[in-house]
């Protein structure tokens, strides 16, 4: 287990984190473990149980050195002065096909930052964040993804008693906005400096030593959020708690709460129960990102002026718009640019919106109306004009009818993370039933394949499952 390195994020003053070791469970259990991502990170070949043993601390590894993390964050827009990592540790890094990975444990039990909490996470939370990871990464949106599940017969009590658990989280970077806020808001511009410092070294594939070091920084964190944002669009993800301590300055989607994908087309969906003023609606999730991109800003005010500032954060709404509408061209079969398309697709979005469609299989279905084929999602009398413009529309593209509907299936997904679908494999899970969360693992990680075997993963919800409330609660 050499191939696992002590986190270069040690090697800052101790002011950044408190370096200390984790609570492992006395009964360990190994849940499920991410058997590609394991390939990907060249562990490969060791078996389950020996990591579970290096994971839940039975079998330590003298050189590492495990620290949790310090900092601060907006949350629901109000600064909170304090977070941290409150139940979860950074231990260290792998040297992967793709860079170097951070390995993070998540519920490994108190800090310094947790506050009134015990800790420690439940199943229920570390198999949703389990499989919307894997769902993301399926549809190429940046995301953190889990290494395996930790299972214990500890129980801990939230709404009710539930068993804890721990998650392995990978991520090619764990610092937020809100690591900058923390130090900001503490008057210590020194340490700003020597964490955007750190940054600039430690990730040099997204950021570039300079003579404008500082503001090229900031002006890379803007575009990978916008980028990002515009991903979650256009597949109806929903954060569903997008403060600032839960924003990688990677453009990566971690931290995943409550959180959903959109099914009936509703621009004022809000996943989040708690979330009582739709601050993190659907619809609000662009402005969000720019608010929190502003935020940082703030918090790099000692390295990067004000009047640099807001050049770059009038970026971001130029590259959000460009990256969604070349999303939703794909979606909609296009390759060449007509500017006539932003109104075919919003024309697309209103009739979704006010006959109540399923936001991914009216897209996923759309190639039917260019084949000919009964469109069942638009079979509305609204509808027949639309369908009469997108086949003028597909008329001036080069493509032929196969390039055209191979285009949009590949953009498409046929299959999304659905919560019901999380919430029975969870119950299963808890039952002691892995084969259920099983096959959806399997069903997510191929979202655009046809798998007609699991033909009813692509129905829409049923009805007991419409009004499923998820909450802040893990």
């Amino acid at each position: 287990m050499s191939l696992i390195k002590p986190h270069a994020y040690a090697e800052l003053p101790e002011v950044f984190y408190n370096l200390q070791n984790w609570e492992g469970f006395k009964n360990p259990s190994l849940v499920i473990e991410n058997a590609q991502l394991k390939k990907e990170m060249g562990l490969q070949n060791i078996e389950g149980y020996k990591l579970l043993e290096i994971f839940n601390g039975s079998s330590q590894i003298k050189t590492l050195k495990p620290l949790s993390m310090v900092y601060a964050g907006h949350q629901f827009g109000q600064y909170v002065e304090q977070l941290g990592d409150g139940r979860g540790l950074l231990l260290g890094q792998i040297n992967s096909s793709s860079g170097l990975i951070d390995i993070h444990l998540k519920g490994a039990g108190k800090t310094p930052y947790s506050r009134f909490g015990d800790g420690r996470a439940v199943l229920r939370s570390v198999i949703r964040e389990y499989l919307c990871g894997e769902a993301m990464h399926a549809l190429s949106i940046p995301t953190s993804r889990a290494l395996m599940i930790v299972g214990s017969d500890e129980l801990v009590i939230r709404e009710k008693s539930e068993t804890a658990a721990m998650l392995v989280r990978t991520a090619k970077s764990h610092i937020r906005f809100g690591n900058f806020e923390y130090f900001h808001y503490n008057n210590k511009p020194e340490h700003v400096k020597a964490l955007a410092d750190f940054c600039i070294h430690q990730y040099p594939s997204y950021f570039l030593k300079t003579k404008n070091s500082y503001e090229d920084f900031f002006r890379s964190v803007v575009e990978k959020t916008a980028c990002l944002i515009a991903k979650w669009q256009a597949c109806g993800f929903n954060h569903g708690v997008m403060n600032t301590d839960n924003m990688s300055i990677l453009g990566e989607t971690f931290d995943y709460g409550p959180y959903g994908f959109m099914e009936d087309y509703l621009p004022s969906y809000v996943c989040n129960h708690s979330d009582h003023q739709g601050r993190y609606a659907f619809k609000n999730q662009p402005y969000i990102g720019l608010w929190n991109c502003s935020a940082l800003g703030h918090a790099l005010s000692s390295l990067v002026s004000e009047e640099s500032q807001g050049e770059i954060l009038l970026t971001y709404e130029p590259i959000f718009q460009k990256t969604l509408a070349e999303l939703y061209q794909k979606k909609l079969g296009l390759i060449k640019f007509n500017r006539d398309d932003a109104q075919l697709i919003q024309g697309l979005l209103d009739i979704m919106e006010s006959e109540k469609l399923d936001y991914t299989n009216t897209f996923r279905n759309i190639s039917q109306a260019i084949t000919n084929e009964e469109t069942p999602e638009l079979n509305t009398h609204i509808a027949k004009s639309w369908i009469k413009s997108y086949q003028a529309r597909h008329k001036i593209e080069p493509s032929s009818i196969d390039e055209k509907v191979s285009l949009i299936n590949e953009n498409n997904p046929k299959f999304i993370l659905r919560n019901y679908m999380a919430q029975e494999a969870i119950e299963a899970a808890e039952n002691l039933n892995l084969s259920m969360l099983e096959t959806l693992i399997h069903v997510i990680t191929h979202p655009y394949d046809e798998l007609e075997q699991f033909e009813y993963f692509a129905s829409r919800s049923p009805d007991w499952a419409k009004d499923i409330e998820i909450s802040c609660s893990s």
